[in-house]
C-alpha cells in the first residue's frame, strides 16, 4: 500500500503495472477509463436514461455540445479525463457489465497534501438498477483510491431523497456524518446532501470481509 504522506502521482493512476490500459475488477463487473470507442455505447445509455438522471445532475450548458449527441464533444471529454487522471485530480471510469457499458463511477476532486481525500459520483443505466453493480463499482474504485492512490478519506455526497443511491451506502454499511445544506446545484435548484465518509483505517478494517463479498 502507497505511503499516507506521499503527495506524488502513483503510476497505478495511469496505466497497469503489466503497461495495458487501467482495469479494475470487481465480481461481476469491469471498471476503466472511456476511449472515443465507446461513443456509441455510452450516447445510447444516456439518451435512454436521460428523464431517469436529469434530476439527479446539473443542468447542462446551452452553449456547449452535448457528448452524448456530437462524437467530438465525446472524444474531448475522453481526453480531458484522461488529462485530469494524468495530473492527479480525478479518476473517471466506465462500468461495464459482461462487456457491455452501463454507467460510469469517478474520483473526483482529489485533494493532496494534509487532506489525501477524493470524492466518489456515479450513475448506472436504469436497467441495470437493483442488482447492486453499484455498490460493486464504489467498492472497487474505493480499493484503488486507498491501496493504489495512496488516499486516506473518500467522501460520498447523496441527495437526501436518492433513496437508490443511499442505499448503495447502506448495502456497503458507508458511515454516514451528516447533512450538508444547499450543498450542490442540481437541476437548477442548490439541493441539500446527505454525506457519507469512508476512511483507510475503516478500509484497513473490514477489506477482508468487504473483499470477499464484493471483489473476489
Amino acid at each position: 500500500m502507497s505511503s499516507p504522506s506521499s503527495h506524488q502521482l502513483h503510476p497505478a493512476s495511469v496505466i497497469a503495472s503489466s503497461g495495458a490500459p487501467l482495469r479494475l475488477y470487481g465480481k461481476r463487473i469491469v471498471v476503466r477509463p472511456l476511449v472515443a470507442t465507446d461513443f456509441e455505447a455510452w450516447s445510447e445509455v444516456r439518451h435512454r436514461n436521460g428523464e431517469w438522471l436529469s434530476k439527479w445532475e446539473p443542468i447542462k450548458s446551452a452553449y456547449l455540445p452535448d457528448p452524448a449527441t456530437n462524437r467530438d464533444a465525446f472524444n474531448n471529454r475522453c481526453t480531458a479525463r484522461d488529462r485530469e487522471r494524468q495530473t492527479g485530480g480525478s479518476y473517471a471510469f466506465g462500468i461495464f457489465i459482461e462487456g457491455s457499458f452501463a454507467g460510469e463511477v469517478n474520483i473526483n476532486n482529489v485533494v493532496r497534501s494534509a487532506m489525501q481525500c477524493g470524492t466518489i459520483g456515479y450513475w448506472i443505466d436504469v436497467a441495470r438498477a437493483g442488482k447492486s453493480y453499484m455498490s460493486e463499482a464504489v467498492l472497487v474504485v474505493s480499493k484503488y483510491a486507498f491501496e493504489d492512490l495512496g488516499l486516506h478519506r473518500m467522501e460520498i455526497c447523496i441527495i437526501p431523497r436518492n433513496y437508490n443511491s443511499c442505499r448503495v451506502m447502506e448495502k456497503l454499511g458507508i458511515r454516514q456524518e451528516g447533512l450538508a445544506e444547499r450543498f450542490l446545484e442540481i437541476n437548477g435548484v442548490w439541493e441539500d446532501h446527505v454525506r457519507y465518509g469512508f476512511t483507510v483505517e475503516e478500509w484497513r478494517q473490514r477489506s477482508e470481509q468487504l473483499s470477499a463479498e464484493w471483489l473476489q
